[in-house]
């Protein structure tokens, strides 16, 4: 049966046939022996096809395809093209011998062409790998190394590129100091407790907490001169006045020794180092919990911060612990017991690093067991929620938390809980409202912002506009104290005039009317007088 080489390189795809397989046999030493010597394994190997890649983009989504084991459409072209075709319903006369078992699956699955990987074709594909360079015409020395280093700088740069405010390994650095730090704070505080001591044995029963006895054993120094003026300062740090007066008396019947004051320095100084190391705790666990609302919010409100920073740093990263069934889930943590268990043919551990959890703790002895399966059903959710998500929400979260808290009163109570598909239609509804919420706030924000960047515009323009004002009002005040004086006489003499006009003629308006009305009379008196005078001379003629 011939036998074809399939070998991804980073300037194209290349076919390779071996001949003579049967002399040299299936031995995997023998080819190992024959890859160094080109001579011999040039007269084994020979290249059939060479499809070189079209551009660098186009190189960087074949090779993502390769890693990820799937067959691109321009690999299936290619094989099609160069291989002998396989008719239906009979075996083929040759196999193709791929790097990469799962895109050899898929390889077979699509195309029909049967695929192989082993030992055998590891070495004849390093052979290739080797002399690869010499199978290729009119390949310039040092233009394959470039290749491949652009090649693999983009490759790297697409894999690490990822939003920067859901990066996991933050997270996992941050668990990993917080867990140092809570193991060196702890013996920190005891080597404290143990150096003071010698001095001021009995101030350890009265303060049990390890940031209290530092910070009183660097106010305190030497307990000769503590007495009742330091009554203050001692119930600001204890919150408490009973106690204050309790190392106050201890320290007068103290059986501890004196100390020289370059030992008490040395003391303070170390007392000093572990309030900041408690301190700086303090703020590391601040900036997990605000990570952890920005990576994983559902797993955090499921399980909390801590439990979920460690479940996220002992699988590798949030996108490996989505990947995880939750049985996996369920034991992560507890490898060593499991193994255990399997090589003892014991009982396996019930709970991992999910023990830590509060749930596990409510829950009775027997139901334990229960709980973890159902609390580690509900993590893997979560995480594949955060992990795939593109928005960023506590609804799913919070709504398997409470399907959490429903179940421990079914296991404690026999209340029936709601069911899943309830649950989360519930969530996706809240979620769908966050949004709508977010969105509206974003609008009005922005609102808010330009209607603040006009305001601040006009009351530029404003400034500005009284500046200039100003500034020119100061360098011709006189001249335009005289213009606007002119105007203003000019428009009264104006209307003083327009006022006088108006008054004349009035007057003579009513002068006419008078006039006329006496005109008037004056006829009426003439017309009745001749009629009178008219009548009179009728009457002596009759």
């Amino acid at each position: 049966m011939a036998l074809y080489l399939l070998f991804e390189s980073s300037s194209g795809y290349g076919l390779f046939a071996a001949h003579g397989i049967d002399e040299i046999g299936q031995n995997t030493e023998a080819v190992r022996n024959s890859v160094t010597d080109l001579n011999r394994f040039g007269k084994v190997v020979k290249l059939i096809a060479f499809n070189p890649f079209e551009s660098a983009l186009d190189a960087l989504n074949q090779i993502n395809a390769v890693s990820e084991g799937q067959m691109t459409d321009e690999l299936r072209n290619f094989l099609e093209l160069s291989l002998p075709k396989v008719t239906e319903g009979k075996k083929a006369k040759y196999s193709l011998g791929v790097a990469d078992p799962k895109i050899g699956s898929h390889i077979q699955e699509e195309t029909k062409i049967p695929c192989q990987s082993n030992e055998f074709v590891t070495e004849l594909i390093r052979g290739v790998r080797t002399h690869f360079d010499k199978f290729i015409d009119n390949l310039k020395a040092g233009d394959l190394e470039k290749a491949q280093l652009g090649l693999a700088h983009s490759y790297s740069r697409a894999k690490v590129k990822f939003n920067v405010n859901r990066v996991d390994n933050m997270v996992i650095q941050a668990i990993f100091l917080l867990d140092t730090l809570d193991k060196d704070v702890n013996s920190f505080s005891m080597r404290v407790r143990e150096w003071y001591s010698w001095h001021f044995p009995e101030l350890v029963k009265i303060v049990n907490d390890n940031y209290l006895y530092a910070k009183l054993a660097k106010y305190i120094e030497d307990k000769s001169e503590l007495s009742e003026d330091k009554l203050e300062g001692l119930t600001e740090i204890l919150g408490d006045e009973d106690k204050a007066k309790e190392v106050i008396e201890a320290a007068k019947a103290s059986m501890g020794q004196d100390l020289s004051p370059i030992d008490l320095i040395n003391v303070k100084m170390f007392a000093q180092r572990v309030m900041d190391l408690a301190e700086y705790r303090k703020k590391l666990y601040d900036y997990l919990v605000s990570k952890m609302s920005d990576i994983a919010p559902n797993l955090a409100a499921l399980i909390g911060e801590v439990v979920g920073a460690r479940l996220i740093s002992h699988a590798g990263s949030l996108t490996n612990l989505a990947k995880c069934p939750s049985s996996t889930l369920q034991i992560l943590g507890a490898e060593k017991a499991l193994f255990r268990a399997l090589k003892t043919k014991g009982n396996t551990p019930k709970y991992g690093l999910i023990f830590h959890s509060s749930f596990i703790g409510r829950a009775s002895a027997k139901n334990k067991g229960r709980m973890a399966r159902y609390l580690a059903n509900k993590c893997s959710i979560a995480s594949r929620i955060d992990c795939f998500s593109e928005s960023s929400t506590t609804s799913f979260g919070d709504k398997l938390r409470e399907q959490v808290e429903e179940r421990l009163d079914f296991y404690d109570k026999g209340v029936a809980p709601r069911k899943n598909i309830e649950v989360m239609k519930a969530a996706m509804e809240h979620a769908a409202n966050k949004g709508a919420e977010m969105d509206v706030d974003n609008a009005t924000e922005k609102s808010s912002k330009k209607s603040k960047k006009n305001k601040s515009k006009d009351d530029d323009e404003a400034k500005a506009d009284k500046e200039n004002a100003a500034t020119n009002g100061d360098a011709a005040e006189p001249k335009s104290g005289k213009k606007k004086k002119k105007r203003a006489l000019e428009e009264e003499t104006k209307a003083t005039e327009n006022g006088k006009e108006n008054g004349a003629n009035a007057e003579n308006g009513t002068e006419k009317k008078k006039k006329k009305k006496s005109k008037d009379v004056e006829m009426e008196d003439v017309a009745a007088v001749s009629e009178g005078k008219k009548k009179k001379k009728k009457k002596s003629t009759e």
